[in-house]
């Protein structure tokens, strides 16, 4: 089967991110450091979509924080969230247009020694399952934020295929247009993580 070209997947991914999010499922993330190399496959996303979604970060215009958002998409978007971890997003949509793609939660499919190392006492299902622990999983951080994930070396995203059913519904933890279904998820896969309704909006938790 021919490969897409990286021209290719960037136009997938210049689309909006309702529609970007169920596209990337079981795509393969991977990031390579000095420890080595872990890859997840990805199992769980939610869409955001900038100044037409009050729950984004873009929602209210362009800052330093948000910068990333606004493209090229392929780029990878982090913030900080509570003050204790670092949650990974996928830029997409067109240029100057905010959008991104929050990755929840994977499933490790290179490296598990390494990730098991990162994320000790952890069942293998649970090493990538929400998007703090896909984030210390993979070794991503502060110095990931604006990477490009589809011409850099060490960060890589690469399109890939799979049969499982794909379920939608509500994002986890927002109380900002909470009831959007803009959560997707490969369903019945054990990584995937519970779905909880904040009572309260919190700008760390939103992509």
């Amino acid at each position: 089967m021919p490969t897409d070209t990286e021209a290719e997947i960037r136009r997938r991914l210049g689309r909006p991110a309702v529609e970007v999010a169920p596209d990337v499922l079981g795509w393969r993330l991977s990031h390579t450091t000095t420890d080595g190399t872990v890859t997840v496959l990805l199992t769980e996303v939610e869409a955001y979509e900038g100044d037409a979604d009050p729950a984004s970060h873009a929602y209210r215009g362009r800052t330093t924080r948000n910068a990333v958002m606004f493209g090229p998409a392929g780029h990878l978007y982090c913030y900080f969230s509570y003050g204790m971890h670092w949650c990974a997003n996928l830029v997409c949509g067109p240029d100057g247009l905010a959008s991104a793609v929050l990755l929840r939660a994977g499933r490790v499919v290179e490296g598990v020694e390494l990730a098991r190392q990162r994320r000790p006492g952890a069942a293998d299902r649970d090493l990538a399952r929400g998007p703090a622990r896909l984030t210390t999983t993979l070794g991503i951080g502060r110095v990931d934020n604006g990477a490009d994930l589809l011409g850099g070396r060490s960060l890589r995203l690469e399109p890939a295929h799979h049969d499982a059913a794909v379920s939608q519904g509500p994002r986890v933890g927002v109380s900002r247009a909470a009831d959007r279904p803009w959560r997707f998820w490969l369903a019945d896969d054990r990584t995937v993580s519970p779905y909880r309704r904040s009572p309260r909006a919190d700008d760390n938790e939103l992509a």
